[in-house]
């Protein structure tokens, strides 16, 4: 806890216990303990009221305590007093964003720029508020903008390499991956975009960060754009064929990467008992809405298989291995808690002729070979009971072909 100030310390004895208290404000916040910052902070501007610096770094420890509502006013307090203040209009920019008030965090970090346009921080900053708004050009125009500036900014080469990516201009969005690796981004997030478009070997899935952060800024306008947008039927297909494979009430049914719960309605009929699994916290708290569900679990699905004491007589995994390219470490874990007869069914994005196992595409999806999943089968005693060609969706109005595989255990 910071010491209290004296609030009756003459006037040379305040200021030099508000400087004291400010600058071990800043250790705190340097050293990543935002909450005890935030008090020093507070306890220096009870003896110097409106102080910008402090004001400033109060602003700084709130948004590093998630809480851009209470950074807000602070930031105002400060461009009262300097209306010119860059690093006011930064934080300001920053909390409107992390509120989704975009258009007002474009107009912050824009006031800052017609001030002082020198730093690349600031760019890049616009930028990603302009992605955030579906202006591409415009943000990749300011992504360059950033890194005329500062070339080692490996974030702003990502952003740019991700909105080449999307425009289809596949070799100079690798240049921009490979661009990230070397100024040090994140090296799983940027080798997984490499070789998304052709730079590099596809890793064997998706980063868990990567699927983890897309879906949970994605809960709630997912079903919306999956069924509407993207016309996505392989949940509704996946289970229809069930009948047909396993007529009988399963005793378990366990919903792999189980999301929105898209698959609930479908299988919580057929099923005594229906587990959910998915990594993203926002997603499971839409499934755990519908009230079909008797248990929902946040887990990595190939962590969960391999630890889980669990069995089931039927597991399905809709749209799910899209983000899984090597899918052995899926089978043994299925095949771990399947019961002897119990089915096991998918579905996957069907791969490009003269593929042999699985591919990494442009949409960063993943596509698996027919023979791939059927090797696999036999190598964890499977059998092969049907396999069904399907379109699953859309992508940019081109429909996806993809395969709806059932199984069952030996």
């Amino acid at each position: 806890m910071p010491p209290k100030p004296l609030r009756s310390a003459p006037a040379s004895d305040a200021f030099e216990q508000a400087r004291r208290l400010f600058m071990q404000g800043l250790a705190f916040l340097e050293s990543g303990r935002a909450a005890q910052a935030e008090e020093c902070f507070l306890s220096s501007l009870e003896l110097q009221p409106d102080r910008v610096s402090t004001l400033i770094n109060l602003a700084a420890s709130r948004l590093d305590l998630g809480r851009p509502q209470d950074a807000l006013p602070v930031v105002e307090q400060v461009i009262g007093i300097e209306p010119e203040n860059l690093d006011a209009w930064f934080h300001r920019g920053t909390a409107f964003g992390l509120v989704d008030r975009n258009e007002e965090a474009l107009a912050s970090f824009e006031r800052l720029l017609s001030i002082d346009d020198r730093f690349a921080e600031p760019w890049l900053r616009h930028g990603q508020v302009l992605q955030s708004l579906k202006r591409p050009e415009q943000a990749l125009a300011s992504y360059e903008r950033a890194l005329s500036i500062d070339p080692a900014l490996a974030e702003a080469w990502s952003n740019r390499g991700g909105i080449l990516q999307e425009m289809r201009r596949f070799d100079e969005a690798a240049e921009s991956f490979r661009q990230a690796l070397a100024h040090g981004g994140d090296h799983d997030l940027n080798a997984y975009y490499l070789a998304s478009v052709g730079g590099a070997g596809a890793p064997a899935g998706a980063p868990a960060s990567y699927v983890r952060t897309l879906f949970n800024d994605y809960a709630d306008q997912f079903e919306d754009h999956l069924v509407k947008v993207l016309h996505y039927r392989g949940h509704t297909a996946l289970a229809g064929h069930l009948a047909t494979v396993a007529p009988q009430r399963f005793r378990s049914a366990l919903d792999l990467g189980c999301g929105t719960g898209l698959c609930a309605p479908l299988v919580e009929p057929l099923a005594e008992r229906l587990t959910g699994v998915d990594l993203s916290r926002q997603m499971l708290d839409k499934a755990a809405a519908l009230g079909l569900y008797d248990c929902l679990l946040e887990a990595d699905i190939a962590q969960h298989l391999e630890e889980t004491a669990a069995s089931h007589d039927l597991v399905i995994a809709a749209d799910v291995f899209i983000y899984v390219g090597d899918l052995a470490p899926i089978f043994a874990g299925v095949r771990r808690v399947l019961d002897p007869g119990g089915v096991f069914c998918f579905s996957v994005e069907l791969a490009a002729p003269g593929c042999s196992s699985f591919e990494l595409r442009p949409s960063l999806r993943y596509a698996h070979a027919e023979t791939y999943l059927r090797r696999l089968a036999a190598d964890h005693a499977f059998e092969v009971a049907q396999v069904c060609r399907e379109i699953l969706r859309e992508d940019q109005r081109t429909p996806i072909d993809g395969l709806l595989v059932y199984l069952t255990a030996r």
